[in-house]
């Protein structure tokens, strides 16, 4: 009868399971350490790159000119804007309506009358 002591034996019964007597070891993964370097890493790299100095882009003559055009448009636009009212307002849109001619007058569906 074998031994209590045989891996072996034990294994026949069920009791325990055997290991690979090879010597090969599968190897431990060290998620955390890894985890915590990737982590770091890309912190440092945000620093580096928080830290580097931003290319000025300048604007050519012509886009500043642009620019400036633009925005005399857009204050002369509000003025015009804020010194009429609304009533004014309305009353010229209807002097404009007035002046067009009758092509732009919507048509008649009806067919008796």
């Amino acid at each position: 009868m074998p031994e209590d002591n045989d891996p072996y034996a034990v294994a026949a019964k069920g009791k325990l399971k055997l290991k690979c007597d090879t010597g090969i070891k599968k190897k431990k993964k060290k998620k955390d350490k890894k985890l915590i370097e990737k982590v770091v890493k890309t912190v440092e790299t945000e620093e580096q790159v928080q830290q580097q100095p931003k290319p000025q882009q300048t604007k050519t003559k012509a886009e500043l000119a642009f620019l400036q055009q633009q925005e005399k448009m857009k204050t002369k636009r509000i003025l015009e804007k804020a010194s009429q009212t609304h009533k004014e307002r309305v009353e010229k849109f209807n002097q404009h309506l007035d002046s067009l001619t009758e092509h732009f007058d919507i048509p008649k569906v009806s067919w008796t009358k």
